[in-house]
């Protein structure tokens, strides 16, 4: 009776298991074996990484030369590396010293290239924070509280597609373009951002009108002094920022500019503003443009139709600013 009554549970245990009867001894030997498979996949699945890194490097194709640095939204193709990046001269920019600056035929200092075939534009050094580096600033207490109010708000009307005077014009990412028409005795400046539009300097020896229409670019005349083009303009409108941190003006705003090629890569901007409606006295301040050999005008889509409006004044309850924005 003890003898059948330690059997009984035994047997049920194997009926629990189906019809198929395992000995302690096949238990054992599977268990083990279920160990061991274990082990094998703890090991594979350490040494997986390993394995797909070393066979996607073999595989992996040599790296495709660095692409040219890009200055925001400008197309490829001009001339240069993207050292810049590195440290180096940068797309378009010559290593090593640069060159003189070109000449015409009658020695005068030219602001394009060097021939007709050679193509470039100017861009700013720096287009955040702003290069003028002005200092001191003769603000009347409604020009400097205007100031403070474009800064906190930021309703440039350059980022609306609206024409920008003054030093605004230069301090772009994506530059200018100098077009000297000696036989027009006029002087061009393109715009490549923005509205994509143009300023004429007159290099005929004329006066400003007695009555001018006020506009963005007002009324300019310009004459060589030395290798310096020289351009007074007056006859400006209100509807602009004279700079990138919004610098206000009033139409009683009179400049003088100073453009220098002090060699093929530099042009040395010099700016006297004179504004007796808004400053107290005359001031000065000063950047200096690089040449990017290489690149011409291109299309450039500024559109009233754009999403841009409506971040600054139209339906959205708030704007997030922490990422610079580089019209």
């Amino acid at each position: 009776m003890r003898y059948s009554h330690l059997r009984a549970p035994r047997f049920r245990l194997r009926q629990g298991f189906g019809e198929t009867r395992y000995s302690s001894r096949k238990a054992r030997a599977k268990a083990v074996g279920a160990q061991g498979l274990a082990a094998v996949a703890a090991v594979a699945l350490f040494l997986s990484p390993l394995l797909s890194d070393s066979i996607v490097g073999q595989q992996q194709p040599a790296p495709a030369p660095e692409r040219p640095g890009v200055q925001v939204g400008v197309p490829e193709g001009r001339a240069g590396g993207g050292a810049a990046r590195q440290g180096g001269p940068g797309r378009g920019r010559q290593a090593g010293p640069a060159k003189p600056a070109p000449r015409a035929a009658d020695g005068r200092i030219l602001l394009g290239g060097s021939n007709p075939k050679e193509k470039g534009v100017w861009l700013p050094g720096a287009v955040i924070p702003n290069p003028l580096a002005l200092k001191d600033t003769p603000f009347q207490p409604w020009a400097k509280a205007l100031l403070a109010d474009r800064q906190n708000n930021e309703l440039e009307p350059h980022t609306r597609c609206k024409p920008s005077g003054v030093s605004r014009q230069f301090l772009t990412p994506y530059g200018v373009e100098f077009v000297d028409l000696p036989e027009l005795q006029r002087v061009y400046i393109f715009d490549i951002g923005g509205p994509h539009t143009y300023r004429t300097i007159y290099m005929d020896g004329r006066t400003h009108p007695a009555n001018v229409t006020p506009t963005y670019y007002g009324h300019s005349i310009g004459w060589w002094q030395g290798d310096t083009l020289v351009v007074d303009t007056v006859g400006f409108n209100e509807g602009f920022w004279m700079d990138r941190d919004g610098l206000p003006h009033t139409e009683k705003l009179h400049t003088i500019e100073r453009f220098t090629r002090t060699d093929a890569a530099a042009l040395k901007y010099e700016l006297t503003v004179d504004d007796p409606g808004a400053y107290t006295k005359p001031f000065t301040g000063g950047t200096t443009l690089r040449w990017e050999d290489g690149t011409e005008l291109f299309e450039y889509q500024c559109q009233q139709s754009n999403y841009a409006p409506e971040l600054m004044v139209g339906q959205h309850g708030k704007v997030d600013r922490s990422t610079l924005i580089v019209p």
